[in-house]
């Protein structure tokens, strides 16, 4: 039974603390809730009451040896400062997304990490989807033969009220971004879960709906992964009223497409079938093959999340702890997809191709305008 703390008490902290305070299915007997902390004493004692945990301050939290991990809900930009403070006072660490807002950031948290021997992970609840997991398994197993291309749409609207619920939403310092690296950073990961590492982004971002903040509400980018597919990027929030996610990967023997979270669409030519001259024209739809529909609707939180892709990390991230191997989404995956938004943004700033290798880790402009 691992014992956990939590930092924050935002909508997020809420959400897992509701799944580790009354946790179900395989999650029952691997985690429990001690305690929240926050800065405001008021919230913090409030989501405890709703909990039934103790409400602690952050440093007192961190220093009860009845506490084994911490989960980090707090804004994106403190979390490698937190994270550090957890994985030194002796706590297994796992972050909500971003993993920080710059690739330093989460190389100082890594760093904890390893010297510490603690296990660290990032929350990217979308990898347990059972969509990806599906579309995953036909990448691995070469189902879509070569991937050619990845498309990344994320058309979401967000209004003025959104940024003003929080005084670090939209600031460069604790958002570290606008629509691609705060809702749009999920995306980015299962993209590069699916079709491997981004080495190279052309980009424009642009802030064209909202007022008084200081990141982009719009991002667009020409994207190269490292075997060689291309790929384009939409991240937004100023398309009202708000469209599903979407990640499309496609191959040489088929295609797949998830859909706010659902598998919309996977056909492959079958084993010894030679694709035809133009193709079957999005006909073929094998999803319900692949992915049956649940029979029931799928269990949501109040906030509107699912339950099972989150309960299934953190299983996965007891799991980790437990037998000493790293979590399916540790602190390097966290902190490629930081990478992959932060050559999208240089793109953007300097107008010139950007180059990463296969780490994350900036090589050169290429100087190229996009």
């Amino acid at each position: 039974m691992l014992r956990f703390g939590i930092l924050g008490c935002g909508s997020i902290a809420g959400f897992l603390g509701r799944l580790l305070a009354r946790p179900d299915g395989p999650l029952r007997e691997r985690a429990c809730l001690v305690a929240v902390a926050g800065r405001d004493p008021v919230r913090a004692h409030r989501l405890a009451a709703e909990l039934g945990c103790e409400a602690l301050a952050v440093p007192d939290l961190l220093a009860r040896t009845d506490i084994d991990a911490v989960v980090v809900c707090t804004p994106s930009g403190t979390h490698a400062e937190l994270g550090t403070a957890a994985l030194r006072a002796g706590k297994h660490v796992l972050v909500e997304k971003p993993v920080d807002v710059t690739p330093e950031a989460a190389d100082r948290l890594i760093a904890a990490a390893r010297h510490t021997g603690r296990t660290l992970g990032v929350i990217s609840q979308h990898r347990f989807d059972p969509a990806s997991e599906v579309a995953r398994a036909a990448v691995e197993d070469g189902t879509l033969g070569r991937i050619t291309s990845v498309l990344i749409e994320v058309p979401l609207w967000r209004a003025r009220s959104y940024y003003a619920s929080g005084q670090w939403r939209g600031t460069r310092a604790l958002d570290g971004g606008g629509a691609l690296m705060n809702q749009a950073v999920h995306a980015v990961d299962l993209a590069q879960w699916l079709a491997g590492p981004v080495v190279e982004a052309a980009a424009h971002t642009g802030l064209l709906a909202h007022d008084g903040i200081e990141v982009e509400d719009v991002a667009t980018a020409s994207l190269k992964f490292a075997d060689g597919a291309l790929g384009a990027l939409l991240a937004t929030t100023a398309a009202y009223p708000g469209r599903t996610t979407r990640v499309a990967v496609n191959g040489e023997r088929g295609s797949v497409v998830i859909d706010n979270d659902e598998l919309a669409y996977f056909h492959t030519a079958r084993e010894g079938e030679q694709p035809t001259a133009y193709g079957a024209y999005g006909d073929g739809n094998q999803a319900a093959d692949r992915c049956p529909p649940p029979g029931e609707p799928p269990l949501r939180d109040r906030i509107g999340l699912l339950h099972q892709p989150h309960r299934d990390q953190l299983v996965d991230f007891c799991d980790a702890v437990r037998t000493g191997r790293p979590p399916l989404v540790d602190g390097a995956a966290g902190r490629r997809a930081v990478a992959a938004v932060h050559a999208v943004y240089t793109s953007a700033r300097t107008g010139r191709t950007v180059r990463l290798d296969e780490s994350g880790n900036l090589t050169q402009d290429k100087g190229r305008t996009p």
